[in-house]
Protein backbone atom coordinates (compact mmCIF):
# COMPACT_ATOMS: atom_id res chain seq x y z
CA UNK A 1 0.00 0.00 0.00
CA UNK A 2 1.16 3.53 -0.77
CA UNK A 3 0.19 6.29 1.68
CA UNK A 4 1.10 9.96 1.27
CA UNK A 5 0.74 13.10 3.37
CA UNK A 6 0.56 16.49 1.68
CA UNK A 7 -0.25 20.01 2.80
CA UNK A 8 -1.99 21.06 -0.40
CA UNK A 9 -2.57 24.70 0.62
CA UNK A 10 -6.12 24.88 -0.86
CA UNK A 11 -7.65 21.77 -2.38
CA UNK A 12 -9.90 23.79 -4.68
CA UNK A 13 -7.03 25.83 -6.11
CA UNK A 14 -4.97 22.68 -6.80
CA UNK A 15 -7.57 20.02 -7.54
CA UNK A 16 -6.35 19.35 -11.09
CA UNK A 17 -2.77 18.96 -9.91
CA UNK A 18 -3.78 16.71 -7.00
CA UNK A 19 -5.86 14.37 -9.17
CA UNK A 20 -3.12 14.14 -11.79
CA UNK A 21 -0.55 13.38 -9.08
CA UNK A 22 -2.72 10.70 -7.47
CA UNK A 23 -3.10 8.90 -10.79
CA UNK A 24 0.58 9.23 -11.72
CA UNK A 25 1.99 8.27 -8.31
CA UNK A 26 -0.22 5.26 -7.64
CA UNK A 27 -1.09 6.55 -4.19
CA UNK A 28 -3.75 4.51 -2.39
CA UNK A 29 -4.37 6.83 0.56
CA UNK A 30 -3.69 10.58 0.62
CA UNK A 31 -3.75 12.57 3.85
CA UNK A 32 -4.27 16.26 3.07
CA UNK A 33 -3.82 19.33 5.23
CA UNK A 34 -4.85 22.95 4.73
CA UNK A 35 -7.73 22.16 2.42
CA UNK A 36 -9.02 25.69 3.17
CA UNK A 37 -12.72 25.08 2.54
CA UNK A 38 -15.98 24.15 4.19
CA UNK A 39 -17.28 20.61 3.79
CA UNK A 40 -19.90 21.76 1.30
CA UNK A 41 -17.19 23.40 -0.85
CA UNK A 42 -14.94 20.35 -1.06
CA UNK A 43 -14.58 18.83 -4.57
CA UNK A 44 -15.87 15.36 -3.62
CA UNK A 45 -17.00 14.55 -7.16
CA UNK A 46 -13.53 14.93 -8.66
CA UNK A 47 -12.08 12.38 -6.24
CA UNK A 48 -15.01 10.01 -6.72
CA UNK A 49 -14.49 10.14 -10.47
CA UNK A 50 -10.87 9.15 -9.88
CA UNK A 51 -11.96 6.16 -7.77
CA UNK A 52 -11.39 7.55 -4.27
CA UNK A 53 -13.62 7.75 -1.22
CA UNK A 54 -13.29 10.97 0.78
CA UNK A 55 -13.59 12.15 4.37
CA UNK A 56 -13.18 15.90 4.91
CA UNK A 57 -13.34 18.19 7.93
CA UNK A 58 -13.34 21.92 7.32
CA UNK A 59 -15.18 25.02 8.52
CA UNK A 60 -13.79 27.92 6.50
CA UNK A 61 -10.90 29.20 4.39
CA UNK A 62 -8.51 28.29 7.22
CA UNK A 63 -7.14 24.88 8.22
CA UNK A 64 -9.09 21.85 6.96
CA UNK A 65 -8.00 18.20 6.73
CA UNK A 66 -9.01 15.29 4.54
CA UNK A 67 -8.39 11.63 3.79
CA UNK A 68 -8.94 10.16 0.32
CA UNK A 69 -8.67 6.43 -0.18
CA UNK A 70 -9.17 3.76 -2.84
CA UNK A 71 -8.68 0.90 -0.34
CA UNK A 72 -11.68 1.59 1.88
CA UNK A 73 -12.53 4.38 4.32
CA UNK A 74 -14.38 3.59 7.54
CA UNK A 75 -14.97 4.85 11.10
CA UNK A 76 -14.21 8.52 10.52
CA UNK A 77 -13.30 10.70 13.50
CA UNK A 78 -12.80 14.47 13.36
CA UNK A 79 -10.79 14.91 16.55
CA UNK A 80 -8.72 12.80 18.91
CA UNK A 81 -9.35 12.43 22.63
CA UNK A 82 -8.31 15.49 24.60
CA UNK A 83 -7.65 17.65 21.54
CA UNK A 84 -7.66 21.28 22.70
CA UNK A 85 -9.43 24.10 20.90
CA UNK A 86 -8.52 27.70 20.22
CA UNK A 87 -10.13 31.10 19.89
CA UNK A 88 -8.49 34.49 19.52
CA UNK A 89 -10.27 35.72 22.65
CA UNK A 90 -8.92 33.79 25.65
CA UNK A 91 -12.15 34.47 27.54
CA UNK A 92 -14.34 32.94 24.84
CA UNK A 93 -15.20 29.30 24.24
CA UNK A 94 -12.22 27.50 22.68
CA UNK A 95 -13.70 25.47 19.79
CA UNK A 96 -12.02 22.46 18.23
CA UNK A 97 -10.43 23.49 14.93
CA UNK A 98 -10.39 21.42 11.72
CA UNK A 99 -6.91 20.02 12.33
CA UNK A 100 -7.39 16.25 12.71
CA UNK A 101 -9.27 13.55 10.88
CA UNK A 102 -8.89 9.81 11.27
CA UNK A 103 -10.22 6.80 9.37
CA UNK A 104 -9.47 3.13 8.78
CA UNK A 105 -8.13 2.54 5.27
CA UNK A 106 -6.90 -0.84 4.11
CA UNK A 107 -6.82 -2.05 7.70
CA UNK A 108 -4.65 0.82 8.96
CA UNK A 109 -5.87 3.61 11.21
CA UNK A 110 -4.59 6.75 9.47
CA UNK A 111 -4.72 10.31 10.76
CA UNK A 112 -4.27 13.48 8.75
CA UNK A 113 -3.03 16.15 11.15
CA UNK A 114 -2.36 19.86 10.77
CA UNK A 115 -0.43 20.90 13.86
CA UNK A 116 -0.91 24.54 14.95
CA UNK A 117 1.78 26.91 13.68
CA UNK A 118 2.54 28.58 17.00
CA UNK A 119 3.10 31.99 15.39
CA UNK A 120 5.67 33.41 17.83
CA UNK A 121 7.35 32.27 21.02
CA UNK A 122 5.26 33.57 23.89
CA UNK A 123 2.10 33.84 21.81
CA UNK A 124 -1.04 32.05 23.06
CA UNK A 125 -0.95 30.09 19.81
CA UNK A 126 2.47 28.72 20.75
CA UNK A 127 1.09 27.44 24.07
CA UNK A 128 -1.86 26.00 22.15
CA UNK A 129 0.57 24.21 19.83
CA UNK A 130 2.40 22.60 22.74
CA UNK A 131 -0.86 21.64 24.44
CA UNK A 132 -2.13 20.16 21.16
CA UNK A 133 0.98 18.02 20.75
CA UNK A 134 0.85 16.96 24.41
CA UNK A 135 -2.75 15.79 23.96
CA UNK A 136 -1.72 13.87 20.83
CA UNK A 137 1.08 12.26 22.80
CA UNK A 138 -1.40 11.11 25.47
CA UNK A 139 -3.71 9.71 22.79
CA UNK A 140 -0.85 7.91 21.03
CA UNK A 141 0.19 6.32 24.32
CA UNK A 142 -3.40 5.26 24.98
CA UNK A 143 -3.72 3.60 21.56
CA UNK A 144 -0.63 1.47 22.17
CA UNK A 145 -1.56 0.73 25.77
CA UNK A 146 -4.90 -0.60 24.57
CA UNK A 147 -3.35 -2.61 21.73
CA UNK A 148 0.44 -2.81 21.30
CA UNK A 149 -0.13 -4.29 17.83
CA UNK A 150 -2.42 -1.48 16.68
CA UNK A 151 -1.69 -0.28 13.15
CA UNK A 152 -1.72 3.53 13.29
CA UNK A 153 -0.09 6.09 10.99
CA UNK A 154 0.06 9.79 11.81
CA UNK A 155 0.75 11.79 8.65
CA UNK A 156 1.05 15.51 9.18
CA UNK A 157 2.29 18.95 8.60
CA UNK A 158 3.87 18.95 12.05
CA UNK A 159 5.11 22.54 11.87
CA UNK A 160 8.22 21.38 13.74
CA UNK A 161 11.71 20.91 12.32
CA UNK A 162 13.04 18.20 14.60
CA UNK A 163 16.76 18.61 13.86
CA UNK A 164 18.99 21.52 12.91
CA UNK A 165 19.62 19.81 9.56
CA UNK A 166 15.88 20.12 8.87
CA UNK A 167 16.15 23.86 8.21
CA UNK A 168 18.29 25.71 5.70
CA UNK A 169 19.89 27.93 8.36
CA UNK A 170 19.49 27.13 12.07
CA UNK A 171 20.71 30.60 13.02
CA UNK A 172 17.86 32.16 11.06
CA UNK A 173 15.35 30.38 13.33
CA UNK A 174 16.87 31.29 16.69
CA UNK A 175 14.12 32.88 18.76
CA UNK A 176 11.41 31.70 16.36
CA UNK A 177 8.90 28.87 16.35
CA UNK A 178 9.34 25.50 14.61
CA UNK A 179 12.81 24.79 16.01
CA UNK A 180 12.41 25.66 19.70
CA UNK A 181 13.40 23.10 22.33
CA UNK A 182 9.83 22.64 23.69
CA UNK A 183 8.46 21.94 20.20
CA UNK A 184 11.15 19.40 19.47
CA UNK A 185 10.61 17.81 22.88
CA UNK A 186 6.89 17.50 22.11
CA UNK A 187 7.65 15.41 19.01
CA UNK A 188 10.20 13.35 20.93
CA UNK A 189 7.54 12.65 23.58
CA UNK A 190 5.25 11.13 20.95
CA UNK A 191 8.13 8.94 19.75
CA UNK A 192 8.78 7.87 23.33
CA UNK A 193 5.34 6.26 23.42
CA UNK A 194 6.63 3.81 20.80
CA UNK A 195 5.72 5.63 17.59
CA UNK A 196 8.48 5.70 14.97
CA UNK A 197 9.30 8.36 12.38
CA UNK A 198 9.60 6.29 9.18
CA UNK A 199 10.59 8.69 6.39
CA UNK A 200 14.03 9.92 7.42
CA UNK A 201 15.73 6.54 7.06
CA UNK A 202 14.79 6.50 3.38
CA UNK A 203 15.25 10.24 2.73
CA UNK A 204 18.26 11.23 4.83
CA UNK A 205 19.47 14.83 5.12
CA UNK A 206 20.95 17.30 5.43
CA UNK A 207 19.35 19.56 2.86
CA UNK A 208 16.23 17.41 2.48
CA UNK A 209 13.09 19.50 2.89
CA UNK A 210 9.31 19.28 2.47
CA UNK A 211 8.38 22.98 2.65
CA UNK A 212 9.70 26.11 0.99
CA UNK A 213 8.17 29.53 1.68
CA UNK A 214 6.76 31.30 -1.38
CA UNK A 215 8.70 34.46 -0.50
CA UNK A 216 12.39 35.36 -0.97
CA UNK A 217 12.87 32.73 -3.72
CA UNK A 218 13.26 30.09 -1.01
CA UNK A 219 12.65 27.15 -3.35
CA UNK A 220 15.23 27.91 -6.07
CA UNK A 221 17.68 28.89 -3.33
CA UNK A 222 17.08 25.51 -1.63
CA UNK A 223 16.12 27.28 1.59
CA UNK A 224 13.51 24.92 2.98
CA UNK A 225 12.29 23.13 6.08
CA UNK A 226 11.52 19.50 6.80
CA UNK A 227 8.24 19.66 8.69
CA UNK A 228 6.08 17.00 6.97
CA UNK A 229 6.62 13.38 8.00
CA UNK A 230 4.91 10.30 9.42
CA UNK A 231 4.96 8.77 12.87
CA UNK A 232 3.88 5.13 12.88
CA UNK A 233 3.01 2.57 15.50
CA UNK A 234 5.53 -0.30 15.70
CA UNK A 235 3.22 -2.63 13.75
CA UNK A 236 3.12 -0.19 10.82
CA UNK A 237 6.77 0.87 11.07
CA UNK A 238 7.95 -2.69 10.48
CA UNK A 239 5.93 -2.80 7.24
CA UNK A 240 7.59 0.28 5.72
CA UNK A 241 9.66 -0.59 2.65
CA UNK A 242 10.45 2.91 1.43
CA UNK A 243 9.66 6.61 1.52
CA UNK A 244 10.21 9.59 -0.75
CA UNK A 245 9.58 13.31 -0.99
CA UNK A 246 8.17 14.36 -4.35
CA UNK A 247 10.03 17.64 -4.70
CA UNK A 248 8.80 18.00 -8.28
CA UNK A 249 5.37 18.91 -6.96
CA UNK A 250 6.79 22.11 -5.47
CA UNK A 251 7.78 23.26 -8.95
CA UNK A 252 5.82 25.23 -11.50
CA UNK A 253 2.82 27.51 -11.53
CA UNK A 254 0.12 26.73 -9.00
CA UNK A 255 2.25 24.54 -6.72
CA UNK A 256 1.64 24.19 -3.02
CA UNK A 257 4.46 25.41 -0.78
CA UNK A 258 4.75 21.82 0.52
CA UNK A 259 5.76 18.63 -1.31
CA UNK A 260 4.00 15.27 -0.87
CA UNK A 261 5.71 12.76 1.41
CA UNK A 262 5.13 9.14 0.35
CA UNK A 263 5.36 5.99 2.46
CA UNK A 264 5.32 2.48 0.94
CA UNK A 265 4.10 -0.45 3.03
CA UNK A 266 4.47 -4.17 2.47
CA UNK A 267 1.29 -6.27 2.53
Amino acid sequence: MRIATWNVNSVRARIDRIIEWLEASGTDVLLMQETKCKDEQFPFVRFAEAGYEVAHFGFSQWNGVAIVSRVGLEDVETSFAGQPGFAKDPAAEQPIEARAIGATCGGIRVWSLYVPNGRELGDRHYTYKLDWLAALRDQAAAWLAEDPDAEVLLGADWNVAVRDEDVWDPEFFVGKTHTSAPERAAIAAIEQTGFVEVTREHTPGPGVYTYWDYTQLRFPKRQGMRIDFALCSPAVAKRVTGAEIDREQRKGKGASDHAPVIIDLAD
